[in-house]
């Protein structure tokens, strides 16, 4: 063969492991999607529409969807810290390197409510389940607390959460502390709520819970922002 041509195609056989080479260095990073507002909405999400629980390490894309100027989307974690600015709607890509830990995203604003986190890494193993405490009698006072920020609580007089109730009528005192909230329990048997949407007080109820089942207490307009709980009602 002649040399010309065995060079010729050494210098084509080179070219072609080249651009192999260069191909492979460009590969894409995974990419990620953040999403906060319009309403009191955030999470983070793969490119299929999952929310993210668990990542591996490595270098991520995310492509952050700021929709509302009262919220932004503050990410932050070992190595990262990033947000988006409160009061403006953006649209912002990030290019974040995630390594093995705990990372937790949130709205600054309303971060009691609007907040998610995920795991890089190999997950922490489960902790051992916690014993329940007993259920509440009907001789116990219940608080009931809507407000002022984006949280509703139903508790004891001595500050307890509750979590299951015998059947019995219970007095519960209902503080609604803001007015753009409201205070509503609902359980078999039972549907009050404060209204109108703009009072601001205390009230004290005497709720009958006579069937077993689930109460539930919420505040209608931002139940969806995460202002709803639940209690079981049992025997």
């Amino acid at each position: 063969m002649p040399r010309a041509l065995v060079f010729a195609l050494a210098l084509a056989a080179a070219a072609l492991l080249g651009a192999t080479e260069g191909s492979a260095g460009q590969s894409q990073n995974v990419k990620l999607v953040g999403t906060v507002g319009p309403g009191f909405f955030i999470t983070l999400e793969d490119a299929q529409g999952t929310r993210v629980r668990n990542l591996e390490p490595g270098t991520y894309d995310i492509e952050v969807k700021d929709l509302s100027e009262e919220h932004n989307f503050h990410l932050t974690g070992p190595g990262v810290d990033r947000l988006t600015p409160v009061g403006a709607a953006t649209t912002e890509s990030w290019t974040v390197t995630l390594t093995n830990g705990t990372y937790r995203y949130n709205c600054d604003p309303h971060a009691t409510t609007m907040r998610g986190s995920f795991t890089v890494g190999a997950t922490p193993p489960t902790p051992p389940p916690t014993s329940t405490p007993p259920p509440v009698t009907a001789k116990t006072k219940l608080v009931l607390t809507s407000g002022p920020a984006f949280v509703i609580t139903l508790k004891t007089a001595k500050g307890k959460a509750v979590k299951t109730m015998k059947r019995g009528t219970y007095t519960m005192v209902v503080r609604d502390r803001s007015r753009i909230h409201n205070a509503h329990v609902v359980a078999p048997g039972f549907n009050r709520k404060t209204s109108p949407l703009t009072y601001k007080g205390s009230q004290t109820w005497k709720v009958k819970l006579r069937k077993t089942g689930t109460l539930r207490f919420l505040c209608d307009p931002h139940a969806r922002a995460g202002m709803k709980g639940s209690a079981k009602i049992v025997r």
